[in-house]
């Protein structure tokens, strides 16, 4: 799994365009439960469910906070699914490595890897 980072709203604009399959992980440094989803998505990108999806991270104290109240976010972590550029599904607050395999398996099933 590719890691990617947006330190401003146009690298996260062209992650989005350039990534057909994107994870989007929405954090802030002083945030615990943004740590330990870390440690999941480090799990998550060893497995198999992981072929073909890039992940985004995206950090309040770089990018700003105008842009994540912009985007509707509530609390960090968020982890967003996005297929096509479209916004699939949004899982707030923490996540284990099989919800986040399950949630992309459920919402990336029908992409083609390639």
């Amino acid at each position: 799994m590719q890691t990617l980072h947006a330190s401003t709203p146009d690298d996260y604009a062209a992650a989005l365009a350039a990534h057909p399959r994107l994870l989007v992980d929405y954090y802030k440094d002083d945030c615990p439960g943004c740590k330990m989803l870390d440690m999941s998505l480090a799990k998550f990108a060893a497995s198999e469910g992981a072929a073909g999806v890039a992940l985004l991270k995206v950090k309040m104290e770089t990018i700003g906070e105008d842009f994540f109240r912009n985007l509707g976010l509530r609390q960090t972590p968020t982890l967003a699914l996005f297929k096509d550029g479209n916004e699939a599904a949004r899982l707030p607050g923490f996540q284990a490595p099989p919800q986040i395999a399950q949630a992309v398996a459920a919402h990336f099933a029908a992409a083609d890897a390639g």
